[in-house]
């Protein structure tokens, strides 16, 4: 069950990078991102209390809350870098460089974690990054200021990439003596209150009242499709193993990628279509 929770957190997470470059065309992406942590948050809560698990945060040891805070840390800078790159830049270029958090993820769980690294996962983290390093093409236009915004994008996407990592590995801590819905909704508590903080320093909470119905529609729609993916990953990550729920969670870029097409018209050239498909090889190796 554990893997088919990793399937649907990659469906929803995919589905969110398209829906949040809609919404952010108009909107900072730091208050963006503080938006749709309040849709994620109220999601999150709602699912703790279907489940009834409200009441075992009492019984949470204070290691297993240092984590998910750490977590929830980690997951904020994420974010807040992701959704800034996925302002500045193309979808089909973020994306590979966030899903290389992948290879880092499991160097992070075999120091951290004890998860041994067979043969067939180093190829797999091989064949990865070998794609993401094609796939990372800075987008060359006769604009100085959009050739910036595009190099800004990269750095960001790959700050984005750490995080992730971090996020992983201080989640799969975290989550291992709590419920998982309940974990994910104290995590989301850290990573909204992480976003405001940020919001109010940049002084951009006045640029609610700017921000129109299409925008407010798909920051919303982003929200639920991220709360369907944490609630997903974390279950997952709570049965499984890191190192391979993470590599399933990454092939969400497939999914970004084909919507980014259509949505987008975003095309990939064949030096990025290459680094693709050794992407989804390397994961589907580490999954054999």
């Amino acid at each position: 069950m554990w893997m088919l929770y990793a399937i649907g957190s990659s469906f929803f997470a995919g589905i969110t990078a398209i829906l949040a470059k809609i919404g952010l065309r108009n909107v900072n992406s730091n208050l963006a991102t503080a938006l749709r942590t309040i849709v994620v948050l109220l999601f999150s809560w709602l699912m703790v209390f279907i489940v009834g698990s409200a009441s075992e945060i009492k019984d949470i040891s204070v290691k297993t809350f240092i984590f998910l805070i750490l977590s929830g840390l980690s997951t904020g800078a994420s974010w807040l870098c992701y959704f800034k790159a996925l302002r500045l830049g193309d979808v089909n270029k973020v994306t590979p460089i966030d899903k290389s958090s992948t290879v880092l993820t499991m160097i992070l769980a075999l120091i951290f974690l004890g998860e041994k690294l067979t043969a067939v996962k180093i190829i797999g983290m091989v064949l990865i990054g070998t794609g993401t390093f094609l796939m990372i093409e800075k987008k060359k236009t006769d604009n100085s200021s959009a050739d910036k915004r595009s190099g800004a994008s990269l750095v960001y996407a790959m700050f984005s990439a750490v995080f992730a990592a971090l996020t992983s590995i201080f989640g799969k801590i975290g989550i291992e003596d709590v419920e998982s819905n309940l974990g994910t909704a104290i995590r989301t508590v850290v990573v909204l209150l992480m976003a405001w903080i940020l919001v109010f320093a940049e002084k951009k909470q006045s640029e609610i009242r700017g921000i129109d119905k299409k925008s407010w529609l798909f920051l919303v729609l982003s929200g639920f499709t991220t709360g369907g993916s944490w609630l997903c990953y974390y279950k997952a990550l709570q049965d499984g193993l890191a190192s391979v729920v993470v590599p399933i969670d990454k092939l969400s870029i497939v999914v970004s990628i084909v919507f980014s097409y259509f949505v987008f018209k975003e095309k990939l050239t064949p030096k990025s279509f290459t680094g693709l498909v050794l992407i989804i090889a390397g994961t589907l190796i580490m999954l054999v």
